[in-house]
């Protein structure tokens, strides 16, 4: 995985739309009241990655009852499913906003971020299809589809830690 998170850094075919999809957010954020909250200022640290805990702990939890749990937990493994499709709203939002910062200084995070961002969005739609899936009585479909989204949540996720651990966004160093 770090192989192909050093080769999405020199991808600069992502160059330009990294580039719209940055100065769309800056804009949009500006120095707003809300920018602050989703870059964490209130709190002293960035608030994605705190937020990202929730679907991530929520959908490995439901992964865990659908392969462990048996019928019992069936409604259990749904309903955390709901719970971090709430959750990733706001937690992509976040994540949006300590992104469109640092995509304007580095090329390398404008390109590792989107990626990360379309990987995420992967993950949130088959969750979602999941949950339709299963609220339609086709649970096996539902949880393969569960699978498939935690397999792609993961890579996601690696890059998020690529992008926190390697190249600092989110870190503050004063």
């Amino acid at each position: 995985m770090r192989k192909a998170a050093e080769a999405l850094e020199s991808f600069s075919a992502l160059d330009g739309v990294a580039g719209f999809v940055g100065a769309k957010w800056r804009s949009a954020l500006g120095g707003t009241e809300l920018k602050e909250v989703l870059n964490g200022k209130p709190i002293g640290h960035a608030l994605h990655p705190l937020l990202s805990d929730v679907p991530i702990g929520t959908w490995t939890s439901a992964l865990l009852l659908d392969v462990l749990g048996g019928r019992r937990s069936e409604d259990a493994a749904d309903l955390l499913v709901l719970i971090g499709l709430t959750a990733a709203g706001p937690t992509a939002l976040a994540g949006w906003a300590d992104w469109s910062d640092a995509e304007a200084e580095s090329k390398p995070v404008g390109r590792v971020g989107l990626v990360h961002a379309v990987t995420n969005a992967t993950a949130i739609g088959l969750f979602g299809a999941s949950l339709v899936q299963r609220r339609t009585g086709e649970r096996a479909k539902g949880k393969l589809l569960a699978l498939a989204a935690g397999g792609v949540l993961g890579a996601g996720g690696y890059l998020g830690g690529h992008l926190t651990y390697v190249q600092g966004v989110g870190v503050e160093r004063s």
